[in-house]
């Protein structure tokens, strides 16, 4: 009966004044986030008889509603994968596109026409997830790195005792071509160390179905976004010599944990005022409450205490005794000490954090960090200037930065051995006593 209705619904033609919003792509964030967020917008907008169907096919959604003054409202969200969201902007078939990866060169090249997508206000991140590797509960490995990770999703490693425990033939469970997950997962773990997926990987549109199956087979092993984990145990990942992590809520909104992602949502130049008003909605403390509730992880700011450690160098343990780390780091355009697209919203989230919390003025620590140079202390030279480029942005929100520090390439959180990594050390934390 609910498709019926969703048929009748869509042979209906709209009438002069009925809102109609088109959003296509992530599975990710479509499958469960992206109609929370359109629900609560539509709530605040004091929208009334709001009702949600699903569509004609699977991962698609319908939502209905009223304005203030009973105009009528349609949303249809198609959640395909992130490739499919930026095929429909360019067919015209989408007025907004949800990704849970970057667009990529090819893409924003054939959109050009839609405008700089990767512009501050096209390329708005919503929130960031972490890609889980999960395995069945009862399965005793605490841990891989992103190397074995990739030997086993290529099929290079085929039995779990070449892991260390028992327990036969690996069977593989991954997402499809078309998600932004898979493209995720094959750019930060097969593409470094030149593997392909093997052919022998069950493949899967919806990363829940994925979970489901790994969590009832004993021998499986897949990856998923974190709200999609549910019964699975998820494995502590790797990169380099750095320590392994699992996607702890801290670590993902840090993007220290090696497979943290965000998500985001792409709108062509001159949008429709509801995509925007959607886009902005998202970016408020109420649509990032949203993002948390769904399990994802919000880019609101919070202070966290960070255990002192023997290993750590004497001042950054001493930062570490007498004050607490604010969850984001800033990070940077590739080759540049400009901030990204992300670091610029952050600037204005941590300003407000500060201010709310009385620390404006000399309360803060800008610590910069880097990959190892050849020239000695280049490389601590270039963690402070960063520091410092994310200490004027701040001066332009009020805020006066108490210390900067430099640090260099101590504690990295990836390898350096190849350039994702390295980037990955670029990065600035924020302190505050």
């Amino acid at each position: 009966m609910p498709r019926l209705l969703v048929l009748l619904l869509s042979l209906l033609p709209l009438t002069a004044h009925a809102e109609h919003l088109r959003v296509q792509g992530s599975n990710t964030i479509g499958a469960a986030l992206l109609p929370a967020l359109v629900q609560a917008q539509l709530r605040a907008r004091q929208a009334t008889a709001i009702e949600q169907h699903p569509g004609q096919l699977a991962n698609e959604t319908v939502i209905t509603a009223r304005d203030a003054k009973g105009q009528p409202i349609r949303v249809d969200i198609a959640a395909h994968g992130s490739s499919t969201g930026f095929t429909a902007l360019g067919r015209g078939e989408a007025d907004l596109a949800a990704a849970s990866r970057p667009i990529n060169d090819s893409e924003a090249g054939q959109l050009r026409a839609l405008g700089d997508l990767r512009s501050a206000a096209a390329e708005q991140v919503i929130g960031l997830d972490g890609v889980a590797v999960i395995v069945h509960p009862d399965n005793p490995l605490p841990q891989l790195t992103t190397a074995q990770l990739a030997e086993v999703f290529s099929g290079q490693i085929q039995r779990w005792e070449q892991l260390g425990i028992a327990g036969g033939t690996i069977h593989l469970y991954a997402r499809d071509d078309r998600s932004g997950t898979y493209e995720t997962f094959k750019a930060l773990v097969l593409e470094p160390q030149d593997r392909t997926l093997s052919a022998t990987a069950r493949r899967f549109e919806s990363s829940d179905e994925l979970a489901a199956r790994v969590s009832a087979d004993r021998q499986a092993i897949g990856f998923s976004s974190l709200p999609a984990v549910h019964r699975a145990k998820v494995l502590a990942v790797a990169e380099g010599d750095a320590p392994a992590m699992l996607p702890e809520r801290a670590l993902v909104a840090s993007e220290d944990y090696p497979l943290s992602r965000r998500l985001y949502f792409y709108l062509p130049a001159n949008p429709k005022p509801q995509a925007k008003a959607l886009a902005d909605f998202a970016q408020s403390p109420a649509g990032q409450a949203i993002v948390a509730q769904q399990g994802f992880v919000s880019q609101q700011i919070n202070a966290q205490p960070v255990v002192p450690l023997a290993d750590m160098p004497p001042r950054y343990r001493a930062l570490a005794q007498q004050a607490q780390r604010l969850s984001v780091n800033f990070r940077f355009q590739e080759g540049s000490a400009s901030l990204d697209t992300k670091a610029l919203r952050d600037v204005q989230r941590v300003a407000e954090y500060l201010r709310q919390a009385g620390k404006l003025n000399g309360k803060a620590v800008l610590v910069g960090f880097g990959d190892p140079k050849e020239t000695p202390g280049r490389a601590a030279l270039l963690s402070r200037l960063r520091a410092q480029a994310v200490r004027r942005e701040l001066a332009r929100d009020g805020v006066e930065v108490l210390q900067v520090m430099g640090m260099g390439d101590e504690l990295p959180v990836a390898g350096n051995e190849r350039e994702q990594g390295r980037l990955r050390n670029r990065r600035v934390e924020v302190w505050v006593n």
